[in-house]
């Protein structure tokens, strides 16, 4: 909307949409520099707004703003790993991959102070909103396992999994964000699938799981391919058969 002079006219904005512009300014900036490091002054000059209009929606100050923020990127990551289930495990945990690794590489300097903690602005309920993450996570990608109650086994490999994409995460931020994110992802849907099928050696449950798995899956895709690299690796242990 413009004005009769050709400037833009001013739009005052709703309760909810003020409240959605300031959560994502903050987010924005908890994404590039530490929490800490961000000041209510900071997210008003980012939005165009008085500091006492940022207080009159988050009346708690710095930290109701930054919980309200971490919850909004927490609802989006809980969202990366929700996907159809349709097609091969290994392509269906590759899509989920691609979103959450995404945000890591967009939210890159706060998803590490996120997970890493010691943030001064760090309370239990920042703590459980993390937590509520990998939770949804791994129940999100339970749910795409033909079982109907995941055995202890099976739960635990899975959550390993989780906090195994956490640390490469991280490693891959500290690394200056190498090696390339598909290569990250590649290598991260190789680890799901040797988990489960060391797992499977132990575990009857998890090893129908296997099973189903690699019914789906095709010789160029990313089990058959890691079949034809394992083999070279393991070609010299026959004496241990």
């Amino acid at each position: 909307m413009t004005s009769a002079t050709g400037t833009p006219a001013y739009r005052r904005l709703s309760v909810e949409e003020r409240r959605a512009q300031l959560l994502e300014t903050a987010l924005s900036l908890f994404a590039h520099r530490a929490p800490e490091e961000v000041s209510l002054d900071d997210v008003a000059e980012a939005a165009g707004v008085s500091r006492p209009l940022v207080y009159r929606y988050f009346p708690g100050g710095k930290q109701q703003l930054y919980e309200a923020a971490l919850r909004s990127a927490a609802d989006v990551l809980e969202q990366c790993f929700a996907e159809p289930p349709e097609g091969p495990l290994t392509s269906r945990l590759a899509r989920a991959l691609d979103r959450y690794l995404a945000f890591v590489d967009e939210h890159d300097t706060g998803f590490a102070a996120l997970l890493q903690g010691g943030s001064v602005v760090e309370t239990s309920r920042t703590t459980a909103i993390v937590d509520g993450v990998r939770r949804a996570a791994a129940h999100h990608i339970l749910s795409h396992l033909p079982v109907p109650e995941p055995g202890p086994r099976l739960r635990m490999t899975v959550r390993m999994w989780i906090t195994a994409v956490e640390a490469a995460s991280l490693i891959w931020l500290d690394d200056g964000k190498q090696p390339p994110l598909s290569e990250l992802r590649d290598g991260l849907v190789d680890q799901f699938m040797a988990a489960l099928t060391a797992t499977a050696t132990r575990d009857p449950q998890t090893a129908e799981v296997v099973r189903a798995a690699l019914t789906l899956e095709t010789p160029d895709g990313p089990v058959g391919t890691l079949a034809r690299r394992l083999l070279p690796v393991v070609s010299g242990a026959a004496h241990l058969l």
